[in-house]
């Protein structure tokens, strides 16, 4: 079960929203300057390599224009998913849907990552462990937690925008073994790999969460019938699907 602790959220006191014109560069986000990570070029269909496997990260919430058990394997090779994943993303921001990742698509996407390596809506400290205020404790290390984590904030930035560009509340993201026992969680919980997040969206129906986030690639999702939503990447751990609704 997932935990029911309400986080107080101050993304909106700490970063801007991105505002990006029909094919042009991304303004600035915020106060946290955003990385400009090195594509080294354009990038499209037939790449590959460390920059492709950094870009799957960034639209693997893209995956399907509707409800759909899909999610986009993050291989590092730029095929058929990535294109269509990418032509989505494109749209989403108001840019040109070519399916290529040049200087503007680039831009947009430097301008979703801090300079801290979180994203431009989520901030590391919404998904501590909510006893020991850290990624230590989990069923793998800090260091894999923290990149499961910044894997989940790229699709709940997806989630995000599909939501009208609502800020998501994060009540509960990881959780290390003994503070996961002290709440009744799942001996194997999603939250005990950083790849789960339990949200609220202020104005926004659990159901409507839900049927967003079918479409994000998250290969877990709870019920909508409780007073939060869960959702995760099992499937990239090489655990098999699970939609406690189906599809809705």
């Amino acid at each position: 079960m997932s935990s029911h602790d309400f986080a107080v959220d101050r993304r909106t006191l700490m970063r801007g929203a991105l505002a990006v014109g029909a094919g042009i560069a991304a303004a600035p986000l915020v106060a946290g300057a955003a990385f400009a990570y090195n594509w080294g070029g354009t990038l499209q269909a037939g790449a590959n390599g460390a920059a492709v496997t950094e870009l799957q990260i960034r639209v693997a919430g893209w995956p399907t224009g509707s409800a759909s058990q899909t999610r986009l394997v993050i291989d590092g090779d730029f095929g058929p998913a990535t294109t269509a994943a990418v032509k989505r993303f494109q749209t989403a921001y108001g840019l040109s849907s070519d399916g290529i990742v040049g200087p503007n698509t680039q831009s947009v996407l430097n301008g979703l990552e801090s300079s801290d390596g979180s994203t431009a809506h989520f901030n590391w400290s919404e998904f501590y462990d909510q006893s020991a205020g850290n990624f230590n404790g989990g069923k793998v290390s800090a260091a894999a937690v923290k990149e499961n984590v910044r894997r989940a904030m790229y699709k709940l930035e997806a989630l995000r925008k599909k939501l009208g560009d609502r800020a998501v509340t994060i009540t509960s993201g990881f959780r290390s073994i003994a503070h996961n026992a002290e709440i009744g969680g799942a001996s194997d919980s999603m939250h005990l790999y950083g790849t789960a997040a339990d949200m609220l969206v202020s104005g926004v129906s659990i159901k409507t969460i839900y049927q967003k986030a079918e479409t994000c690639g998250f290969s877990g999702l709870e019920t909508y019938t409780v007073d939060h939503q869960h959702v995760d990447s099992r499937a990239d751990l090489g655990r098999s699907w699970w939609w406690e609704d189906g599809t809705v």
